[in-house]
């Protein structure tokens, strides 16, 4: 027992089973074996072996906790969190002041939306004890979530200095150096995971990551066969893999990964962008216009998307079709309610079809009522008043979420909010604040390079463009085809026509990136003729284009 007790400590699951096998053939009893002998299934990630042991909590007194513990947190994987919760209820009964039971505790508040209810949770588990890696840890994730990842880094570093070998922590701090664009550092804390556990495959994913993003696919791709598949059910992983098989020219490889990814996150428009890319590199064109057609249907296909399925229906010999898309792609964006979550009362009103003015008093007092420290609840109700054209009503839901995490995707929902109300001096604190902890989010940058025009900084504006472009964003139309006009305002007019027809070249049928070329080359000179035709063509696209609908009346 003792011999098992120190694997359980080295986390070696199967040294442990095989000892505490040898325990019960010795006699020692099932009620001391129980606990551990569940530990160390888990540690394994053998959860259904690991719930005969522990299910009957049939537990010694001296192994209790550990066993209420173990089984708590194989309901919380197997998402049972009621079964969860109450199993935590009872080791906590029992070692009531220990700091990382209440950090698994608040992880648990955390999975089930009762998201100030686990910030609580981390900062009672620090009262208890300020040195807990553990719980040290568990904040920094909560900080970053809300404050950025500036502010994250001084928690993981606090959990550093008091276990310089704790893995776990090490990767969290080396995936926080990586987002912020500090790759020497990254690859160094990497580095040092490899030492403490030599062919981690966590590690060998971050410095993947940093290869791709450096352009180095080669060793990218290298990186990622070290991770010996472990990783594959991930997201992050397989689209990384896609990206670095898409630059190796393996598209059949790549749309695997893409596929991967969009099974786990249906909404990733990237990846669908990508997919379709892969798709027509393969030469299977005629398979790009039937996979991606009830998106295209349904009116969900991004303009990305649009481009490479037209690009197919073209080399079918079909430019009708072809044109059609082109045309839909050069549109602007409509303004779209997207409600998830059909157990919701909203959900299934809209799904109903009532209308979202309907929709949303039912919202509001759903977020005020159910769960005010929920960020789903709050952020839905925020959604639906900013549908409405409420900006101020749906600013103050917004503003209650991003007390528990400002993501990219409510920044972007806060500073539409702010551009509803007029509110210039809201959005550029939210933009300014977002920047200083989140310094390379491009949604962010894009803002500040709209803030800096107008506040009549060209200057600025170009140079945040410019790294924006040569930085992964070299295929946004809109971006290219605003740095080329800033490029010929600015006097260089050879770099206003490289960026102008960049973005011309991927999209011909947008009337901005046809305009942006004619600037260029206005600025250039010596091109009247082309000048006169692509404005001719801008004309001829507005011209055609449906009239934007109508405001609808709210009561």
């Amino acid at each position: 027992m003792d011999q098992a007790r120190g694997a359980l400590a080295r986390g070696d699951g199967i040294d442990a089973e095989v000892k505490l096998r040898a325990a019960l053939n010795a006699g020692v009893p099932v009620t001391d074996v129980n606990a551990l002998m569940g530990r160390a299934l888990m540690i394994q990630h053998r959860r259904d072996r690991a719930r005969p042991w522990l299910q009957t909590g049939r537990f010694s007194p001296a192994t209790a906790a550990m066993g209420w513990r173990t089984l708590a947190s194989l309901e919380r994987q197997d998402g049972n969190l009621a079964a969860s919760g109450r199993a935590y209820d009872r080791a906590l009964a029992i070692i009531p002041r220990d700091a990382a039971l209440w950090v698994e505790i608040g992880r648990l508040r955390y999975a089930g939306g009762e998201h100030v209810l686990a910030i609580e949770a981390a900062e009672h588990a620090l009262a208890l004890n300020p040195a807990s890696v553990r719980a040290l840890e568990f904040r920094g994730q909560l900080v970053r979530d809300r404050y950025g990842l500036l502010a994250a880094l001084p928690w993981f570093e606090r959990a550093i200095v008091n276990d310089p070998a704790d893995v776990p922590v090490l990767l969290e701090y080396a995936a926080t150096l990586g987002e912020l664009g500090r790759a020497s550092e990254c690859v160094t804390v990497t580095r040092r995971v490899l030492q403490l556990s030599p062919a981690n495959p966590k590690a060998y994913y971050l410095q993947a990551v940093l290869a791709a993003r450096a352009g180095n696919h080669a060793l990218a791709r290298s990186l990622l066969e070290r991770t010996r598949g472990k990783l594959d059910a991930l997201p992050g992983v397989q689209m990384v893999r896609g990206v670095v098989e898409l630059a190796a020219r393996n598209p059949s490889a790549a749309a695997e990964a893409f596929e991967a990814v969009l099974r786990l996150r249906p909404e990733n428009e990237t990846a669908r962008e990508l997919l379709a890319r892969a798709i027509l590199m393969a030469g299977q064109y005629r398979y790009a216009t039937l996979r991606f057609a009830p998106e295209i249907a349904a009116g969900q296909a991004s303009p990305g998307l649009l481009l490479s399925v037209a690009r197919g229906w073209e080399l079918l010999g079909d430019r009708q079709r072809a044109g059609e898309l082109l045309d839909r792609a050069a549109r602007p964006p409509e303004p779209s309610l997207w409600a998830l979550g059909r157990s919701r009362p909203v959900g299934r009103m809209l799904e109903q079809g009532q209308s979202e003015v309907e929709a949303a008093p039912v919202t509001s007092a759903e977020a005020r009522r159910s769960n005010l420290g929920s960020y789903d609840a709050q952020a839905l109700a925020g959604d639906v008043q900013l549908a409405m054209g409420h900006p101020v009503e749906a600013q103050e839901h917004y503003v209650l979420a991003s007390r528990i995490r400002l993501s990219e995707s409510l920044f972007e929902r806060r500073l539409a909010a702010f551009a509803m109300a007029r509110d210039a001096k809201g959005a550029r604190e939210l933009v300014e604040g977002y920047l200083r902890q989140n310094p390379t989010s491009r949604p962010a940058l894009r803002a500040a390079a709209g803030l800096a025009l107008q506040d009549g900084d060209p200057v600025r504006a170009r140079t945040i463009l410019r790294w924006l472009r040569d930085n992964g964003q070299d295929r946004d139309v809109a971006l290219l085809s605003d740095l080329a006009i800033l490029e010929a305002h600015g006097g260089d007019s050879a770099r206003a026509v490289d960026a102008a027809r960049a973005a011309y070249r991927l999209q011909r049928s947008s009337p901005v990136a046809t305009q942006a070329l004619a600037i260029g080359y206005a600025a250039s000179g010596g091109h009247l003729a082309q000048e006169r035709a692509l404005l001719e063509k801008v004309r001829a696209i507005k011209a055609r284009m449906p009239l934007p609908p109508m405001p609808r009346e709210t009561r």
